[in-house]
């Protein structure tokens, strides 16, 4: 008796999805609106391995073993530990660093690509995810963080998201100073100060007071411990988070400028504008910092209109180019996430939801005819035009009609025996054929209508050209000239 195989399960990891054709159609349609904005301003494409040194990405790491926490590791042959990226721009600065005397200065480039977080995975939270984004490296001005926030507003537009957002910019060199003003000195309760102003837009200032003091109580009874602040130093931060500008200090006069260079460039306050809320997580901010966010209603978990929120932003990071070299190197960036933004767009209807046009199919009818429905395929294709001979193992007309229904094909095209007498070939138009029907009711009308379907000559260049006609085809022609 032969041992039962034992079969594998077919399981997807947590915190990673597969992508389907639409899904992918539409998120590569996105990401060329948002290359155009991006090579418009003058910066071009760059990309970076997946793996890197895990002491290049510069993520504080705990002192075990194997160091993955918050990232994925593995141990090369020599013994060196490599993580997957968990974003592109400590990359960037690798290869910039690395390429220094070869790159021009400033370094404006951009990349699209995978990174990586090794954090326990939940509803719309992904261990795999897009990030775009794109940087100066090199310039130290405000004048280069002020192009970022401009760009950004230039990319939500080109996306079709005009007054749906708008770019909110502040400098960590402000948050700093009223830090400094109000006594906070220890790391840790920056952190938290920071942390809490950065929860202005979803408690309001009394929220933040709280959570600058002892600490805040949610609706559920979860208490979220606090910066431990007195209410004098409170008072200080609270001054400011309520948008009262601080003692003139470097981080304001940048702000000052990048508020000239908006104004000059027609960028009014409902597109760009500065916000004193804007805190941003990453530690290695050194100056400006800004964050896209998209300001329509959205409905919550608990069915609460919400604000969509942010779905990108970057800022100012002098110091991260510097770990590789004994010189300062200005820099500045932002990043994209690009599945929020697709959801986001979704939302507003602006992302393509249709399923890509899929292949012209060649019905295979008699099997010692493969030759001719073979050259049939090939001068569709050497037409620029999307096809396939059908492959199954079936010569059943009705299933290979459903193969290319499922495949989104835009038409058949059927060469029997009497076809082939006759000097001609059928084409189904699918398309078509499926909008006529929806006015057929009587099953035995639609078989005699035979809706969508046509002749045409037999030779190659009569098929090319009947099938390059179909609406679906010409239109697909058209965006791939």
């Amino acid at each position: 008796m032969t041992e039962k195989k034992k079969l594998i399960a077919p399981r997807l990891p947590r915190g990673f999805e597969d992508r389907l054709p639409a899904e992918i159609g539409a998120i590569n349609e996105m990401t060329a609106k948002i290359r155009k904005v991006y090579e418009r301003y003058g910066f071009d494409p760059v990309e970076t391995p997946l793996l890197e040194y895990t002491e290049t990405l510069g993520k504080f790491l705990p002192d075990t073993d194997r160091p993955n926490a918050g990232v994925f590791s593995l141990q090369d042959d020599d013994d060196q530990w490599m993580s997957l990226r968990y974003d592109l721009t400590a990359p960037l600065a690798r290869h910039f660093a690395e390429n220094f005397n070869d790159l021009p200065k400033p370094y404006r480039s951009y990349r699209a690509g995978y990174v990586f977080r090794n954090e326990k995975p939940g509803p719309g939270r992904f261990r795999q995810f897009m990030q775009f984004d794109a940087d100066t490296v090199g310039a130290a001005g405000p004048e280069a963080d002020a192009e970022m926030c401009m760009m950004m507003a230039d990319t939500m537009d080109a996306l079709g998201l005009a007054g749906k957002y708008v770019v909110k910019v502040n400098n960590r060199k402000v948050l700093d100073g009223v830090l400094a003003s109000a006594g906070v000195t220890s790391e840790e309760q920056k952190l938290t100060v920071l942390r809490a102003i950065d929860k202005l837009d979803k408690f309001g200032p009394a929220g933040v007071e709280l959570l600058l003091g002892e600490g805040r109580k949610d609706e559920s009874g979860d208490f979220t411990k606090g910066a431990g602040l007195t209410a004098e130093q409170s008072a200080i931060v609270l001054y400011y988070v309520r948008g009262q500008e601080p003692v003139d200090n470097e981080g304001v006069a940048e702000l000052r400028t990048m508020q000239a260079l908006f104004d000059a460039a027609g960028y009014g306050p409902d597109r760009i504008k500065i916000d004193p809320s804007v805190v941003r997580g990453l530690e290695y901010y050194t100056g400006p910092v800004f964050e896209i966010e998209l300001t329509f209603k959205v409905h919550n978990e608990k069915g609460q209109d919400v604000v969509f929120g942010s779905v990108g932003g970057g800022g100012r990071y002098d110091g991260l180019v510097s770990r590789f070299r004994s010189e300062p190197v200005p820099a500045t960036g932002f990043s994209i996430g690009v599945s929020r933004l697709a959801n986001a767009l979704k939302l507003t209807g602006n992302l393509g939801a249709t399923e890509p046009v899929g292949p012209v199919v060649v019905l295979v009818m008699d099997k010692d005819q493969v030759a001719r429905y073979q050259a049939i395929t090939s001068a569709l294709r050497n037409a620029g035009i999307r096809a396939e001979m059908f492959m199954g193992n079936t010569k059943n007309f009705g299933k290979q009609v459903a193969y290319a229904d499922k495949r989104n094909s835009p038409a058949v095209i059927i060469e029997g025996s009497q076809e082939r007498e006759q000097g001609i070939v059928q084409i189904k138009d699918l398309i078509a054929g499926k909008e006529a029907a929806a006015a057929i009711k009587d099953n035995a009308e639609y078989k005699a209508a035979r809706p969508g379907q046509f002749e045409c000559k037999g030779d190659l260049a009569s098929i090319v050209a009947a099938i390059s006609e179909l609406p679906a085809v010409a239109n697909y022609l058209k965006d791939n000239q």
